[in-house]
């Protein structure tokens, strides 16, 4: 199940063996927290083990029979192991055997950001209720700030809520600390328009270059030299400008090159069909030939500055020159 889902899960039935895995730490962290809120857990001294994956390598078969500890004053144990990525072997032999038959008091958690090679896939494994925290898609973190919001006491528009979702770059830890800071701006029942995103919620760098591009493309060197420059006064380097600018004109390359569906072109690019047919529509804009020369030039800008023909401030330079005055 996703990491939205596991609330209303968790109010029918708290299972006994979790995987909790992803990239997103904040939905890691507060899975975590709901599983053990669940678990009405009042004497942690008693009740709450935490262990390194680190430590249970070779032989589980101790950390094994220590989940059948019966609880104390609580109705379960809950135990939970950070970064634990056990063998196919260690699985057969000691995992196996658990998840096929579990103590029903205690409640195990493996929590980790990722499988590693050569490990079990755990999340493919009966008898493990698999808890999904990877990044989500804008319009599911959407619909998540949107009840983070209305639990906050605040009122949002949707698109006020999807324009947050970008400018936090799918962040959920930092939406919830823009919605916290809100929530004391604004008051119980403060309504959250696009307004007041725009005004008080801080833009991530990644949204910046999104920006950048967007006004590149737009041909709008104003905006452009206004969102550069506050990248610059942030640290951020000419090198990553470019590597941006050319990054954002190969897409529009491939995509135009590009004879497939929105869908198709998606899955060969790995981005979403809407960021194709957006795409489209801007080197439709700009011609297929246009595109071709801005991409081309951007690149060998790009690799003149990595080889040192160029400076990075005489290659962006030039990059900009060709983009906005060619």
């Amino acid at each position: 199940m996703k990491f939205v889902q596991l609330s209303a899960n968790l109010k029918e039935n708290v299972e006994p063996f979790y995987l909790i895995e992803g990239d997103d730490a904040y939905f890691r962290d507060h899975a975590v927290l709901a599983i053990r809120a669940a678990c009405g857990i009042t004497q942690p001294v008693f009740n709450e083990t935490r262990f390194d994956g680190d430590s249970l390598k070779g032989d589980l078969s101790g950390f094994t029979a220590g989940l059948f500890t019966l609880p104390l004053l609580d109705e379960k144990r809950f135990v939970r192991v950070y970064d634990f990525y056990p063998t196919e072997r260690e699985w057969e032999k000691f995992l196996k055997p658990y998840a096929a038959k579990p103590c029903p008091s205690t409640v195990l958690v493996i929590v980790n950001a990722g499988r590693k090679a050569n490990t079990a896939d755990l999340k493919r494994k009966s008898g493990i209720t698999f808890v999904d925290c990877s990044r989500e898609s804008e319009e599911t973190l959407g619909k998540w700030l949107f009840g983070v919001m209305r639990r906050s006491g605040l009122n949002a528009d949707a698109d006020a809520a999807t324009l947050m979702v970008r400018y936090c770059a799918q962040d959920a830890a930092r939406m919830k600390r823009e919605t916290e800071k809100l929530a004391l701006l604004m008051g119980e029942g403060g309504r959250v328009t696009r307004t007041v995103v725009e005004e008080y919620v801080a833009k991530d760098v990644e949204y910046k270059i999104y920006e950048l591009t967007q006004a590149a493309s737009r041909k709008n060197f104003s905006a452009f030299s206004e969102i550069l420059d506050d990248l610059m006064k942030k640290g951020y380097d000419e090198y990553a400008v470019l590597s941006s600018l050319v990054s954002h004109y190969r897409t529009l390359y491939e995509v135009s090159s590009m004879k497939g569906s929105e869908g198709e072109a998606a899955a060969a690019l790995g981005i979403k069909p809407y960021a194709v047919q957006r795409n489209r529509e801007t080197a439709g804009r700009l011609g297929v030939k246009r595109v071709t020369e801005l991409y081309l030039r951007l690149y060998e800008l790009s690799c003149g500055a990595k080889g040192g023909i160029y400076s990075k401030s005489g290659a962006l330079t030039q990059a900009i020159a060709k983009i906005f005055f060619s």
